[in-house]
């Protein structure tokens, strides 16, 4: 990616296959971590990725975008190329924090490079329902973001700290696990409420 984003290499010669049926990925590495320095000068900056998945947007349903956690000029392209942005928070307080700069940022790529931006979902992660500040945090994010909070709640989970370190994804490593059952719960959730179309989701993190 990094190469697409600073070198403009076209996309397709860089999707690899998974060994998901109908799923690629195109990597990155950490040459990326220094694409924003890189980009500050470059003309058309903020547009550079949306141009670059122009070349295979209408190849797959569904294209996500996983983004750093940090809102910086890597967030700015992802939230400028997609239609929605699908945001997780931990059940923590920093987390809601954290939410209210990703809304600010959100609100300002709306008004000056993607009018079109919309929250696809909350996704609540990380819950530990043991204490009162789980319950607090979904309480107050079920307030504000209603219905496009996802009921789905993904749980704190040895096994999903695990899984990375495995480099699987944890339906892979342990799909009987409580949070692989959550994945696939939200997965579902998410199918039923998304119409399938060409279109770009970005995943940001709060």
């Amino acid at each position: 990616l990094y190469n697409v984003l600073l070198n403009q290499k076209p996309v397709p010669e860089i999707i690899l296959p998974t060994q998901v049926d109908n799923l690629s990925i195109i990597p990155s590495n950490l040459n990326l971590t220094g694409a924003e320095v890189e980009l500050v000068g470059a003309i058309g900056r903020d547009f550079r990725l949306k141009t670059a998945l122009g070349a295979v947007n209408d190849s797959y349903d569904l294209i996500f975008i996983d983004c750093p956690p940090s809102l910086n000029l890597l967030t700015v392209n992802a939230l400028t190329a997609c239609n929605s942005t699908l945001i997780p928070i931990q059940c923590e307080y920093y987390a809601l924090e954290g939410l209210s700069q990703l809304m600010t940022t959100i609100n300002l790529i709306r008004d000056h490079l993607n009018p079109d931006l919309a929250i696809e979902g909350i996704l609540l992660t990380m819950a530990d329902f043991r204490t009162n500040l789980t319950e607090e945090v979904i309480n107050e994010a079920r307030e504000y973001f209603k219905t496009k909070v996802y009921r789905t709640v993904i749980p704190r989970s040895i096994k999903l700290s695990e899984s990375p370190g495995f480099g699987k994804p944890v339906v892979f490593y342990d799909k009987l696990s409580p949070g692989a059952q959550k994945y696939e719960e939200l997965s579902q959730e998410f199918l039923e409420s998304t119409t399938p179309q060409p279109q770009t989701n970005t995943t940001s993190t709060a």
